[in-house]
């Protein structure tokens, strides 16, 4: 069974509730980077005042702070046996650290997890998500450039996996159960 596993998909897509649900499923480790930042920016940590720079202009946090945050957090006990990983890579570069990263440790990843959504629901879901959870790094002018940030540097990585015949692609639209339901069956977990 796929026990080292990456999400990727358009901001608003359902990553994250998609890696909740998952990682209970088959006992791994959710790693998002997303929420690792918003922890260290809460906490006014070095790290998070330098990320909330990148974060509230919409940006991705370079990849040496970013590198070095999911190198250290999957040399954690709790993802000795695998995880999964939300957020990260989202750059050709980052591709590369993470195979380096992976081979260090004498493994690799078992499958990559594409949810799409269609452009403009990902919007509405972000206008959303920013009301109820009051995220400052949420504005319509920051989805419309996230989404471009994204269709630039993150999506050209599907292409990368795809050739590396470890993509499955699922659609993110409808009930939260049945794009898990959808995953789980792209992934062969009954």
């Amino acid at each position: 069974m796929s026990k080292r596993l990456l999400l990727i998909g358009p901001p608003g897509a359902g990553k994250g509730t998609q890696a909740a649900r998952l990682t209970e499923r088959l006992g791994i480790p959710a790693i998002s980077t997303g929420d690792i930042f918003r922890e260290n920016v809460k906490n006014q940590t070095p790290l998070g005042k330098e990320a909330k720079r990148y974060m509230d202009a919409g940006e991705y946090v370079p990849d040496e702070l970013t590198n070095a945050l999911v190198r250290s957090r999957l040399s954690e006990p709790d993802a000795a046996e695998g995880f999964m990983l939300d957020g990260y890579p989202r750059t050709k570069d980052q591709v590369v650290e993470l195979d380096g990263i992976l081979a260090d440790a004498g493994t690799q990843l078992d499958a990559v997890v594409l949810i799409e959504a269609d452009h403009d629901e990902l919007v509405a879901r972000l206008h959303r998500r920013a009301v109820e959870q009051g995220r400052s790094d949420d504005t319509e002018d920051v989805i419309r450039h996230r989404l471009e940030v994204y269709a630039e540097q993150t999506a050209p990585l599907i292409d990368i996996y795809r050739d590396r015949g470890l993509l499955v692609s699922v659609d993110g639209l409808g009930a939260v159960d049945e794009v898990t339901e959808r995953i789980l069956a792209g992934l062969g977990v009954k």
